[in-house]
């Protein structure tokens, strides 16, 4: 083959690798789009058992081809304690498995022209693009991932061919040379598949990779099943990097997952050829026949992918069904290697930190999680009001104040760090319904941080009073406690509407707002008459309105979060 069309055959080969990844991304992204409800209902409550977990993550990843969206929704059910972290782990079992379906894919358009199925698909998908419904426009976006992932494989079998790699003397030079250093090629490849996954960030292109290198007879069977389980280390290198800076049970969830592939890995060491052997009789590949006809070429070829696809499979089947019966034992080792955080008043985000995710449904839904955090923080700041009301110890008083200054700060930087993470959001193609979402959390998040604002003018409101010689009376104090008992009720059930809880709904927090409104009005005037009275003087009537208007203000600001989270589900 000439240099310049070598060159071309590379450009083609990178150029098909980018189309795959995107191919499967925009696939993944529309199933998700379109199945994201069924798939968390699915994933919610049918792990009730280490079996039905596994058998579920496997569904769920082989439906929407994303082992990192499946673990995503996996943690944040872990996060709100929907599941359990052992639930967590069968899970990601699963997805391991079901991950394995897109090498079969591969395989179909390796053996297969799919061509007959791309162009039918580009031109369904873009007929249903423009459709006024989420639903179909969803489906046309997963047609058209299809479509270019299919364009991408059948491309990448036919430049593979056509670079004759096999018959490159440098490549077999290389091949040659690693092959007599026996165990430690094994050890080279496997490191490189790791390397090109952590490079590439996709197990998919790798896999492409390696299919070609096989068929092509550029790399012999074992090589290349070693670049596979590399593959399946440099993903979850990868995934645990990147939760270094995520919640606590995201690390342990990647953690299990590396703890499960570098098990398998070692285990499948020990046995490499026999097992692989056996991979190969049961798909009917002798890796020791060298094929002479093109007929027993084109058999090999087939075989070749066939076998390595079979491993990939086989080899997660079979770490699953070894592992899963240690699944309690994994999960105490998780939680000795990654205890649990300190419960302390320093700002953090819990659910959001990892970055954008692959779609804006998942994004979305790790965004309510935070909001959610949001509004118990909120709940926790209200909480020490009472105590700064009660206490009489100058040094408590003032740790209490602090704790409270300090967590105003904190209801500051929420409401920027998650308003920053949903603009960002924003950016990328989102449908009406998710538009809507953005909108309705960004009122929620200021609303909130104007509660705590409240609980802040609350808190300085008392702090001025503890500073003066005089106090509150015995019926002002009784007063203030009714309030701040009608702002806990009301706190509650906006904490339950923002959870979705079942029988959290408006009406009950339009009735508690109805009371606190009623309830500061009637202060209001008696508060006129008491100085009237000289029950107590002007100044000390100042600090008590200015607690009761501040109750009345996190009444309203709660009422505004609730009607805002309602609306958003009226109009989705």
């Amino acid at each position: 083959m000439p240099a310049v069309d070598m060159k071309l055959a590379v450009l083609t080969l990178l150029g098909c690798l980018a189309l795959l990844m995107f191919g499967m991304k925009t696939m993944s992204e529309g199933l998700q789009k379109l199945t994201g409800n069924t798939l968390r209902t699915m994933l919610g409550t049918m792990t009730k058992h280490r079996v039905m977990g596994v058998a579920t993550g496997t569904a769920v990843t082989a439906t929407i081809q994303s082992s990192t969206a499946t673990t995503v929704l996996t943690v944040s059910f872990v996060n709100a304690g929907l599941l359990t972290l052992k639930q967590a782990i069968s899970i990601i079992m699963g997805a391991n498995i079901g991950t394995t379906i897109s090498g079969w894919i591969m395989v179909l358009g390796f053996k297969f022209d799919m061509l007959y199925l791309v162009y039918p698909c580009f031109v369904l998908g873009i007929i249903l693009g423009y459709s006024k419904k989420n639903g179909t426009k969803s489906f046309s976006e997963f047609l058209f991932g299809l479509a270019f992932m299919l364009f991408a494989i059948t491309t990448l079998r036919t430049t593979g061919a056509s670079m004759h790699l096999g018959d490159i003397p440098a490549v077999q030079n290389f091949v040659q040379s690693c092959g007599q250093w026996g165990f430690a090629s094994t050890l080279l490849f496997l490191l490189i598949g790791s390397i090109m996954t952590m490079c590439v960030q996709s197990s998919a292109a790798v896999m492409a990779i390696t299919l070609i290198l096989c068929s092509s007879g550029a790399l012999e069977i074992y090589q290349g099943i070693a670049l596979v389980m590399g593959e399946n280390i440099g993903t979850t290198v990868t995934s645990n990097v990147v939760a270094l800076s995520a919640s606590t049970q995201a690390r342990r969830a990647a953690l299990a997952h590396m703890l499960f592939n570098l098990f398998g890995v070692v285990w499948v060491l020990c046995v490499f050829h026999p097992f692989i052997n056996l991979v190969c009789s049961l798909v009917g590949f002798d890796p020791s026949i060298k094929p002479s006809t093109p007929e027993e070429v084109k058999a090999a070829q087939d075989g070749v992918t066939f076998a390595v696809a079979g491993f990939h499979t086989m080899f997660n089947v079979c770490n699953v069904l070894i592992l899963i019966w240690f699944i309690q034992p994994m999960e105490k080792l998780i939680c000795k290697i990654i205890k649990d955080k300190a419960d302390d008043d320093e700002f953090r985000l819990k659910f959001i930190t990892g970055g954008i995710l692959s779609t804006a449904e998942l994004s979305l839904f790790e965004a309510r999680k935070e909001i959610v955090l949001f509004a118990q923080r909120c709940k926790k700041m209200f909480n020490m009001v009472p105590d700064l009301l009660t206490t009489k110890d100058e040094n408590e008083f003032t740790k209490i104040f602090s704790r409270i200054e300090k967590y105003e700060g904190i209801s500051d930087s929420m409401e920027v760090e998650i308003a920053k993470y949903l603009n960002q959001v924003s950016e990328g193609r989102l449908s009406l319904e998710s538009k809507s979402n953005i909108r309705s959390m960004l009122r929620e998040i200021s609303e909130m941080e104007s509660i705590g604002d409240a609980c802040y003018n609350m808190a300085r409101a008392i702090n001025h009073k503890f500073r003066s010689k005089d106090d509150f009376t015995e019926d002002q104090y009784k007063h203030i406690n009714h309030m701040i008992e009608l702002c806990n009720v009301a706190l509650d059930y906006m904490i339950e509407v923002e959870e979705g809880k079942p029988g959290a709904d408006y009406n009950r927090s339009r009735n508690v707002e109805n009371e606190i409104n009623n309830y500061r009005k009637s202060l209001k005037e008696r508060n006129v008459v008491d100085i009237n009275d000289k029950k107590y003087d002007y100044q000390m009537s100042v600090h008590y309105m200015d607690v009761v208007n501040a109750c009345e203000h996190l009444g309203d600001y709660v009422i505004n979060v609730v009607e805002a989270h309602v609306n958003k589900k009226q109009t989705s």
